[in-house]
């Protein structure tokens, strides 16, 4: 199918070029290294972590109302310690972004839901602002996704139509809103299929990147 030239990829950045920030798996791990009870963490993380992530509370505010509502044997620097530690960076795809980036001139922009705090714990320890030209992320703009305002800020931000936007996202129903609004989107399930559906709209990257 033919496309018109994408000018701008917009891209997630938990799940797609790193792993998830703090989801299900990595409380499950603080709760079994903290001994907390899940099901508690879990359901009081529900009821505030939205506000954190659009920016409308800080770390503390979140661990004062998720962890340290009771007095707790560890201190919170040691538990955001393994807050950040469940921050890894996923294969390859800094690599293929870096290589489209520098082949076609483009543009990316991360477009992501995160609190502030993890984000820029991720951004300055995995040198995101090399990759990427601007960041759209809830915790600065205070919306999420699936606001579609949130969606309509990315492209004025980047100055472009959706017809000249890519949008890689491992959530599907994020993926097809972002398609609902125009974006060329991929649903993120690995970097080959990723970079398969890149080709197909013109994006070529072999594996390996410009070195291979």
């Amino acid at each position: 199918m033919w496309h018109p030239r994408i000018r701008t990829i917009f891209c997630d950045i938990g799940g797609v070029v790193l792993t998830n920030g703090w989801d299900r798996s990595a409380r499950r791990l603080a709760a079994e290294r903290f001994h907390l009870d899940l099901a508690d963490l879990d359901e009081r993380h529900h009821y505030v972590f939205d506000t954190y992530e659009e920016g409308k509370t800080s770390l503390d505010d979140y661990l004062n109302h998720v962890v340290f509502h009771q007095p707790r044997p560890f201190t919170r620097e040691d538990f955001k310690a393994v807050m950040f530690a469940q921050s890894q960076r996923l294969p390859g795809m800094t690599e293929l972004l870096a290589d489209l980036r520098a082949r076609y001139r483009l543009r990316i922009f991360a477009l992501s839901n995160e609190g502030r705090e993890l984000t820029l714990h991720r951004v300055q320890t995995f040198r995101l602002a090399e990759l990427m030209d601007a960041f759209v992320c809830s915790c600065f703009v205070h919306l999420r996704k699936p606001d579609p305002d949130m969606f309509r800020l990315a492209l004025d931000v980047a100055q472009v139509s959706p017809d000249e936007a890519a949008y890689i996202e491992d959530r599907a129903m994020f993926a097809q809103i972002a398609a609902e609004h125009g974006f060329h989107a991929i649903h993120h399930t690995g970097l080959e299929t990723t970079r398969a559906r890149l080709a197909a709209m013109g994006l070529e990257s072999p594996a390996g990147g410009a070195g291979a």
